[in-house]
């Protein structure tokens, strides 16, 4: 009997690493699948319009179109990115956009040098970015009704700033940021926001991955209370994560001026929805603790891809605005089924 029950632990003791490093290695599968999943999507929408339109939408030069216009959205979803892994919301990058367009057509139109107002604009950026961390972290209010408020302080700002109409600037080498690519300039491959874009994706990165600031957004969002105690500062945190997405929405503003060359109090109303939409879709949580720049960018690029497609197939505004709508319930779908899953 004792010879059995031995030989039966035994066994038993063996089979449950065996049984624990076959649930490694589906989690790990799960967790790669998840990763290139964006890229699949990504890949797949642009199969599928270069097969319905193949005589425009797989070209050269509308590739780089997309490139273009999804730098905005990329830009502001970098900080976007920033403050869903930190289980937060800011809805307030749209206003914040227009309200630095606005400031910097000002400065242009007084006579500032482009680099000043440039640098300028994203000062506004980033203090609106710093208001909305200091509301968040002093009054103890969720940051869903905090920036709901200062999305409308902000547009409101930029309206009477610009006295309800657009301001027009001089012209200046900010125009050329976004600008298409002159034969002369084909050296470059992108514009200089494009450029700009893949250095900040970059830097978020190399934060997100090799800094303590990266660990604490990480660990704030996956469990404010454990984080904290853990001792973690977390108003700290949450107060510079949310100013630098307020710099991000500060430095779209610049390039959603350089695309506009005015000064625009109305522009870039849901853009709040596209950036939270890039984040999901490349694969962030809006319950916090997850998320990538790497699946964020092609998240951003997947919302472009589409539009553009739709544009080259000759559908309505009004059909774009419901398939990016469609776009953020399958988004917000897919995220609640992965942490079903994991769960």
């Amino acid at each position: 009997m004792t010879e059995n029950t031995s030989t039966d632990a035994a066994s038993t003791t063996n089979e449950e690493p065996e049984k624990q490093s076959g649930e490694e290695q589906k989690n790990r599968a799960r967790a790669t699948l998840s990763k290139l999943a964006p890229l699949a999507a990504l890949v797949l929408v642009y199969i599928i319009f270069s097969v319905l339109s193949p005589q425009s939408f797989p070209t050269l030069k509308n590739l780089e179109l997309i490139v273009r216009q999804s730098t905005i959205v990329g830009i502001t979803a970098l900080g976007m990115t920033l403050v869903i892994i930190s289980g937060g919301i800011d809805l307030s990058v749209g206003s914040v956009v227009a309200l630095v367009t606005v400031a910097i057509a000002w400065l242009l139109d007084h006579n500032i040098s482009p680099i000043l107002a440039a640098l300028g604009g994203i000062a506004v950026g980033a203090a609106c970015g710093f208001l909305n961390g200091a509301l968040i972290t002093r009054l103890k209010l969720v940051p869903f009704i905090i920036t709901l408020g200062t999305l409308l302080i902000f547009r409101g700002l930029a309206k009477g700033a610009a006295g309800e109409q657009k301001i027009d600037a001089p012209l200046s080498w900010l125009n050329e940021l976004l600008a298409a690519l002159k034969p002369e300039q084909a050296w470059m491959i992108v514009p200089p926001g494009v450029w700009i874009l893949i250095l900040l994706a970059l830097l978020v990165t190399a934060i997100l991955t090799y800094t303590r600031f990266g660990l604490h957004t990480f660990a704030v969002g996956a469990n404010e209370q454990a984080a904290r105690l853990c001792g973690v500062p977390v108003e700290k945190t949450k107060l510079t994560i949310y100013g630098l997405s307020g710099l991000f929405a500060g430095v779209a503003g610049l390039m959603q001026f350089a695309r506009l060359t005015v000064g625009d109090p109305t522009v870039a109303a849901g853009l709040e929805l596209d950036a939270i939409a890039a984040v999901v879709i490349g694969g962030g949580s809006l319950a916090g603790g997850e998320g990538s720049i790497a699946g964020t960018i092609i998240g951003a690029l997947i919302m472009t891809v589409i539009r553009s497609g739709c544009t080259q197939m000759g559908l309505s505004n009004w059909v774009q605005e419901m398939v990016t709508g469609v776009i953020i319930i399958g988004a917000v779908m897919l995220d609640r089924l992965r942490h079903r899953k994991a769960s």
